[in-house]
């Protein structure tokens, strides 16, 4: 798998469940909260689950706080994904 994108996060975002629809995902979103675009915890927590069963990585329910922002959270995703390469 090549990099994991910010594009490939908005991708999942959009298939998860608890997304507001008046959220515009398209714009910059990579350092705007989760919260703040309408993702709660157990959202972030499906998305977790989402990516993991995407990309064969394991990421665990505490790594949610780990990821406030998109841009972290793909920060953390890529790091995942390359220590699974190991």
């Amino acid at each position: 798998m090549s990099e994991f994108t910010l594009d490939d996060l908005r991708e999942i975002m959009r298939a998860s469940t608890g997304v507001d629809e008046g959220v515009d995902l398209d714009g910059d979103i990579a350092d705007v909260e989760f919260d703040d675009l309408g993702y709660d915890s157990l959202a972030v927590l499906e998305l977790c689950g989402q990516v993991g069963r995407r990309y064969g990585v394991q990421i665990s329910d505490d790594a949610a706080s780990e990821m406030p922002t998109p841009a972290r959270a793909v920060e953390f995703i890529n790091t995942m994904v390359a220590k699974a390469r190991v």
